[in-house]
């Protein structure tokens, strides 16, 4: 299976794969750390993905509230929400774009030997 990872680079900031996934799920978990529990990542690495992609925005992404007696959790702001499906429309258009030209790389490829890195999880 071909996968095409896109990152685009601003000239402060940036937006690829993994702040998408850690958007998504923190739309879908509602927890900063949850999403990032699911990711393998540290609490810390992804409230600093967080503030870093709140930041670069005009907008915050992501909203958060403390933890306490009733519970903290996140969620995406309508900003958040479109940055996410901006990107995942960047994506798709560039993947339908891209098509031919990658199977064509594809086929030049050697095919793949047990041991080999595509065999690597």
């Amino acid at each position: 299976m071909t996968i095409l990872r896109l990152r685009i680079v601003f000239d402060d900031a940036m937006l690829g794969p993994g702040k998408a996934e850690l958007l998504e799920r923190i739309g879908k978990t509602g927890s900063i750390a949850a999403a990032g529990r699911d990711m393998g990542m540290s609490y810390k690495r992804a409230w600093m993905l967080v503030e870093e992609m709140n930041r670069a925005f005009r907008e915050p992404l992501v909203i958060s509230t403390r933890g306490g007696p009733g519970g903290g959790g996140a969620q995406l702001t309508e900003s958040g929400a479109r940055v996410l499906e901006l990107y995942h429309d960047i994506v798709a258009k560039a993947e339908n774009a891209a098509a031919a030209r990658i199977g064509t790389l594809e086929a030049m490829l050697r095919p793949a030997q047990p041991g080999d890195i595509s065999d690597r999880k």
